[in-house]
């Protein structure tokens, strides 16, 4: 049964409301339909993302589940945020600028109202919603597997003062005992591990106790 649970922004911190749901694909609190098609499509983001890791390992020269290996049998979480219009939109973010901590991130975006920024040099640029397609947000912990050669993305959610915008984004999160440790064919040819080895809650703990909006929680785990 998974776990759903309620969460709403606070102060110029974040404007807007969601639900989260942690978990195996069985969910309550709603019709039988409601559940069959949220369930279904739980299943076919998890083999998405699954597929995903599969292709990132090959682009690396790993075998295709190493990736996967690594991070161990991965949860799941899933949050569906609703932004109302905020009558003073520049004086709060949905979600101020931040890196996703868990390993891969699938997002579905309201095709009618954007709200997606990244930051690019320096500048945030807005990600325009497409019809039929997700956003893919690398997290930290790819970044960390492949040594760098992926980037975990700084982004954060805008809201804007005349339409709501709703988004539902799914998370692959590493298991507890996951040991993320970059693999040693990525270490040949004098390379070396640009992070020290660290398992997935000592990660997570310190990702929620750092100052998020000002650093990466990656660069405390440097060499």
């Amino acid at each position: 049964m998974g776990l759903w649970g309620r969460m709403r922004g606070r102060g110029c911190g974040g404007w807007g409301q969601g639900i989260v749901w942690c978990g195996g694909v069985g969910v309550g609190g709603g019709t039988e339909d409601e559940l069959e098609i949220v369930s279904k499509y739980c299943n076919e983001v998890r083999e998405l993302g699954f597929r995903l890791e599969e292709l990132i390992s090959e682009s690396l020269g790993l075998d295709k589940d190493c990736m996967k290996d690594v991070l161990g049998e991965q949860g799941q979480h899933m949050a569906i945020n609703y932004y109302p219009p905020c009558p003073q939109p520049e004086l709060t973010y949905g979600l101020p600028g931040h890196t996703d901590p868990n390993a891969l991130t699938i997002l579905l975006q309201d095709l009618d109202v954007s709200g997606l920024q990244v930051l690019k040099d320096g500048k945030w640029l807005s990600i325009k919603p497409h019809p039929g397609a997700f956003v893919i947000n690398i997290g930290d912990q790819i970044q960390a597997l492949s040594n760098g050669k992926y980037k975990s993305v700084w982004h954060r959610a805008l809201v804007n003062s005349d339409n709501p915008r709703i988004s539902i984004a799914s998370f692959l999160v590493p298991s507890d005992e996951a040991l993320i440790s970059t693999p040693t064919p990525l270490l040949d040819n004098e390379s070396v591990a640009v992070y020290k080895d660290y398992t997935y809650p000592e990660y997570y703990k310190k990702f929620w106790s750092s100052n998020l909006d000002q650093e990466h929680c990656l660069e405390l785990f440097k060499n």
